[in-house]
């Protein structure tokens, strides 16, 4: 199986309708009417049920209205699944709202409609459920950074978490491979991609079994992409237009960052800033304080951050050591307290990650992290925040967005 059909919680029934595989394995009633010069077929999602009259908004093109004959066969498939000897009979009284699926019909007298022969349904609740184990997978399996190094022959990727921690993620031709869109922060709109698109400063995260020591990842699937790091003070705040200007001390120049529904603002604690401060300081002159000091991996259970427990089935606090004894920051971040862009002022610093956008000076913003004064006077051409910063860029896959 690809890393696509892993990732995709609706892959499974896309994979019909794009290799034209639409009859294998559906029953007989489904492939026998109508003749296939006649077929007509839509993958998309259920938006309103009136008897037996389904609304459909296709993955592209306008919505499309979906007639349900008695003769109709509806077939249930799990997640994951592609083989449809494994899908199981469903009435139409199960389907609901949201649910995604495969028609199979003929095109109806009615503009936009389809008389359907044979529906594959993915339930909206089956799809979340995958997406949880997912993320609770990619958290307590996945490692996360900065490309500091790429070997073409031998497959390996050497990724930086923080300025003093490397991993090394091992790849093979069984490996799934995903990219960003430059656009998109969403982890439901990237493609299959290659080895061959991951260069030095993507952001990346791999999930796989981990070395003894916590350092080596034998990667399953491998997500990266092409992202930016902004750190320095507001110098505007336009409300009307959910923009901030920032002073960018990475790029040197004032940038304009767009802030959506999707963008996570956080913010830290001081004390946090402080232990965080305290390694760039130490990795800064070459000491050993450059290692994390103790209690920084400590969960920040003292900001009153909700689900300041821990991820789910992630076996540590949030942002507690993983295996090998490193601070899991983007489960820290996570569970920080929410900000608005109300909550910013002028000239605070922030550190920020954003999309490359399209050449214009204005990206958007994945992540903003307020409360990072201290952070930035320990590292103050930004570089050690920078390194820091790619552990926080998106929230893990299969949660929407995705990973770090």
């Amino acid at each position: 199986m690809t890393g696509r059909k892993r990732f995709s919680a609706w892959a499974a029934i896309a994979v019909f309708c794009v290799t034209g595989m639409g009859t294998l394995g559906l029953p007989a009633q489904a492939q026998d009417a109508p003749p296939a010069s006649a077929a007509v077929r839509k993958v998309g999602t259920v938006k309103s049920i009136t008897g037996k009259t389904l609304v459909v908004k296709p993955d592209s093109g306008p919505e499309v209205n979906v007639v349900v004959q008695d003769s109709t066969s509806i077939v249930r498939l799990a997640p994951g699944q592609t083989d449809l000897k494994s899908a199981t009979p469903m009435p139409l009284g199960e389907l609901q709202v949201g649910d995604r699926m495969l028609v199979r019909g003929a095109a109806g007298s009615a503009p936009d409609s389809i008389v359907a022969s044979a529906i594959v349904v993915m339930k909206a609740t089956d799809v979340s459920q995958k997406q949880q184990q997912q993320l609770q997978d990619w958290q307590r399996r996945g490692a996360g950074g900065i490309v500091t190094a790429v070997d073409e022959t031998s497959g390996i990727i050497t990724i930086a978490s923080t300025p003093t921690v490397s991993y090394v993620v091992k790849t093979s031709a069984s490996t799934g491979f995903l990219r960003y869109s430059p656009n998109s922060i969403k982890f439901s709109d990237a493609l299959k991609g290659t080895f061959d698109q991951i260069k030095t400063g993507d952001q990346l995260r791999a999930r796989g079994n981990r070395s003894a020591d916590g350092k080596e990842v034998t990667a399953e699937e491998v997500i990266s992409g092409t992202f930016r790091n902004i750190a320095g003070p507001v110098t505007a705040i336009d409300s009307a237009n959910s923009t901030v200007t920032v002073k960018d001390i990475l790029a040197k120049k004032t940038v304009v960052v767009k802030l959506t529904a999707a963008s996570q603002m956080r913010k830290l604690p001081p004390q946090l800033a402080q232990r965080i401060a305290f390694v760039l300081k130490g990795s800064a002159a070459g000491q050993p304080g450059g290692a994390t000091p103790p209690g920084a991996g400590a969960s920040p259970q003292s900001s009153s951050a909700p689900g300041a427990q821990g991820a789910p089935g992630g076996g540590n606090s949030a942002g507690g050591p993983r295996p090998g004894g490193t601070p899991d920051f983007q489960q820290m971040i996570s569970r920080l307290p929410a900000v608005t862009l109300a909550d910013l002022q002028k000239d605070e610093a922030v550190m920020i990650v954003s999309t490359v956008g399209t050449g214009g000076t204005e990206v958007t913003a994945i992540t903003l992290l307020s409360g990072v004064e201290q952070i930035l006077t320990a590292s103050p051409n930004g570089m050690g925040a920078a390194a820091l910063l790619s552990g926080w860029n998106l929230s893990a896959p299969g949660g929407g967005e995705g990973p770090q």
